[in-house]
């Protein structure tokens, strides 16, 4: 076709792009070196969800000795206060996983923020500071720590 071809548009409203494009890029922890987490070392530090506690008691399962085991290393177990008060409100059904949850070898980390969601409280607590592994069974919370990059799930 010829260039002044009449079947040809000519776009009268080019738009440009702005010259001065402000890009947000997340910054990146110092403790990842390329795709390899650095602060997770022994003895590791093991945010621990409330279905897992569930999962654990439907297993027969003690929870700082299956930790060892699964991680040939020395543990400590944090229970943050959102997942205590998730326990709380289940009610009766759930009261041997709060007795578990109450168990003096485990460490609680208390919560600044508004609201009792558990999930949220996980997941803001994993991107401030990444040397956790987050022991969950929910898919949902599985899923957005995957997003998260340096931190495994156990």
């Amino acid at each position: 076709l010829n260039p002044n071809d009449a079947r040809l548009k000519k776009d009268s409203k080019k738009t440009e792009a702005p010259k001065d494009v402000v890009r947000n890029a997340p910054k990146v922890p110092h403790s990842m070196f390329f795709q390899y987490n650095s602060a997770l070392g022994p003895p590791f530090h093991i945010l621990i969800d409330t279905n897992f506690i569930n999962f654990s008691i439907q297993n027969k399962l003690d929870l700082v000795k299956s930790a060892m085991d699964c991680l040939y290393a020395k543990c400590h177990i944090y229970i943050t206060d959102c997942v205590m008060a998730e326990l709380e409100t289940l009610g009766e059904k759930y009261r041997v996983a709060l007795r578990i949850a109450k168990d003096p070898r485990f460490e609680r980390l208390t919560c600044q923020h508004k609201g009792t969601y558990a999930d949220d409280c996980l997941v803001n607590r994993i991107n401030m500071h990444r040397c956790y592994i987050v022991a969950t069974c929910d898919r949902d919370l599985k899923r957005r720590i995957r997003k998260v990059p340096g931190v495994p799930i156990m």
